[in-house]
């Protein structure tokens, strides 16, 4: 789950755009939206790929191979649009609570990367034939509160900073740096 939050992806950019745009005020909800969004995935992840895996002999390695093509495409997309601001999409950005909660929501729920670990990862940790309700609500807790730790640590972070980071050579090397980590686990993923 650390290494699941630490990596650059989707929601990195809209808990930055969110931080950047409005403070850490305005990034807390996304936040929270993110981590509900985790536990529908870790507990789908749990009950759902358990039975692909069971009933398709060869899925896991499917599942495998899609991932890290996925996470060379979006390193790709990351990098070809390395000088576009973060600001310029403000579905992302749009003030309140709500919009900051749904957000988040939107974003972990059609993140490639997050339903590719949790479909294709995360179930290969547990035995899924032996696990009972606490372990399911257990796998949920952790899933709920890393990724809110670490969002909420970024949005932090990046409100307190936000002036620094909107300069435009700045975006730059964000936007080329995390692309570059999300090829490089693509490359990963695809020879481990």
């Amino acid at each position: 789950m650390v290494v699941l939050t630490l990596t650059p992806g989707p929601v990195w950019v809209a808990t930055i755009a969110r931080a950047l745009s409005g403070g850490f005020t305005q990034a807390w909800p996304l936040t929270l939206g993110v981590a509900l969004g985790d536990v529908f995935w870790s507990v789908l992840a749990v009950l759902g790929v358990g039975w692909v895996a069971a009933s398709f002999s060869g899925a896991m390695e499917v599942f495998r191979y899609v991932a890290a093509a996925i996470f060379v495409l979006l390193g790709l997309a990351v990098l070809r649009h390395a000088d576009a601001p973060v600001e310029r999409d403000r579905r992302l950005t749009r003030p309140g609570v709500w919009a900051g909660f749904v957000a988040g929501l939107v974003v972990i729920l059609s993140n490639p990367k997050a339903i590719l670990f949790y479909m294709g990862f995360l179930p290969g940790f547990f035995d899924l034939s032996r696990l009972s309700a606490p372990d399911v609500v257990a796998i949920a807790g952790v899933s709920f509160a890393v990724p809110m730790a670490g969002n909420l640590a970024l949005a932090l972070a990046v409100g307190h900073v936000r002036a620094r980071l909107t300069s435009p050579a700045v975006v730059r090397r964000l936007n080329i740096s995390a692309g570059l980590l999300l090829i490089g686990v693509g490359v990963v993923i695809g020879l481990v």
